[in-house]
């Protein structure tokens, strides 16, 4: 039988707000590769290592704040260094649609593969010992006898989890391989790379969210079924 304990830090860390995230990870690179590429102020390779240092400093303050490995994070900034090498290195630019591919294929992977293993990330990603007292909700799932029932539930939000990061997967491939065309180093590559950024969030992140969102609310709906209860009886108190 598989416990959902709850798990505090002695110090919570606050996360960065949306608005910080798409500041350093998307505006700040996407305005310096399409406003100094040009020859005549930075240049296609200068610009493009100032616009990639924003999302790769910003990855490493918050590995250093959180005082961890987070390897979500950590393939982040490995996907900045390759988009930097790729542009710097002067390779064909299909190889931006195989990495844009690649980072969320392995993290779907990842989720699906590790629902096999003691250490299932779906849990981690899907019940927010934040928001959820997994303790409380699982001495009713086990009191009912549907604590198999609601590990099943919890594998059919993970699968919808691993197909939401293969979606991206999908989504990438395609749209870098329809905008990056020209030679890496030059500006007009640098002007692709930022206009595939900035399509990134409509084409790319709100599908996937919307995929995650349906999974954590299948999952609450599961949760009222199988407890008999309203999923606020097991939120979190709020200080």
């Amino acid at each position: 039988m598989q416990e959902y304990r709850n798990q505090t830090s002695k110090k919570e860390i606050k996360e960065p707000g949306l608005m910080v995230n798409m500041l350093f990870n998307i505006f700040l690179p996407v305005i310096i590769l399409m406003q100094l590429s040009s020859d005549a102020r930075l240049g296609a390779p200068t610009a493009l290592v100032l616009a990639l240092a924003f999302p790769l400093g910003f990855g490493c303050w918050e590995l250093y704040r959180r005082k961890k490995i987070n390897g979500f994070s950590i393939l982040g900034l490995v996907s900045v260094l390759l988009t930097g090498g790729i542009g710097l290195l002067e390779l064909d630019p299909a190889y931006i649609a195989i990495k844009e591919a690649a980072v969320p294929g392995i993290i779907g992977l990842v989720v699906f593969g590790s629902r096999f293993t003691r250490f299932p990330l779906v849990e981690k990603i899907l019940l927010n010992r934040k928001i959820l007292d997994l303790d409380k909700l699982n001495a009713v799932l086990s009191k009912r006898g549907k604590t198999q029932e609601f590990q099943k539930t919890i594998n059919n939000g993970g699968n919808a989890v691993a197909a939401a990061f293969f979606l991206s997967a999908v989504l990438n491939y395609i749209l870098a391989r329809m905008i990056v065309v020209s030679p890496a180093g030059t500006e007009a590559f640098n002007g692709e790379i930022a206009r595939m950024t900035a399509l990134s969030f409509p084409v790319i992140v709100l599908p996937t969210m919307i995929i995650l969102m349906g999974a954590i609310f299948y999952i609450f709906k599961r949760i009222g079924t199988l407890t008999g209860e309203s999923v606020e009886n097991f939120l979190q108190a709020q200080d």
